[in-house]
């Protein structure tokens, strides 16, 4: 379970940047795909989450072991709150008014 808990982590971290991408990619802005970039971007979290709660002060993992007290495993998920709100601030405000500002020329 704890390898395939990491796997899944691994493999919802990249559906992440590669819905990320996706977004980007077409005559206009995908808003499904980044829908569903942020939703892996939290999925991703609560898996971290998960393996916190099991494995941390198990010795499985020294990343894991860490997160040995109820507000370290909190900052898991203010983390990846922290995460989502930078993303979203840098595509909202950085961008998107670039990408708008090429369609039009």
């Amino acid at each position: 379970m704890f390898y395939f808990l990491i796997f899944t982590a691994f493999i919802l971290f990249a559906a992440h940047v590669l819905l990320l991408i996706a977004s980007f990619i077409g005559p206009k802005f995908g808003s499904s795909r980044y829908f569903y970039s942020h939703l892996t971007l939290w999925l991703t979290g609560l898996v971290v989450l998960v393996l916190a709660l099991n494995y941390s002060g198990t010795g499985r993992s020294g990343f894991l072991d860490y997160f040995n007290s109820p507000i370290k495993q909190g900052a898991i998920l203010a983390f990846t709150l922290a995460l989502s709100l930078t993303a979203h601030g840098i595509v909202k405000f950085l961008i998107l008014p670039l990408v708008q500002k090429n369609k039009a020329l």
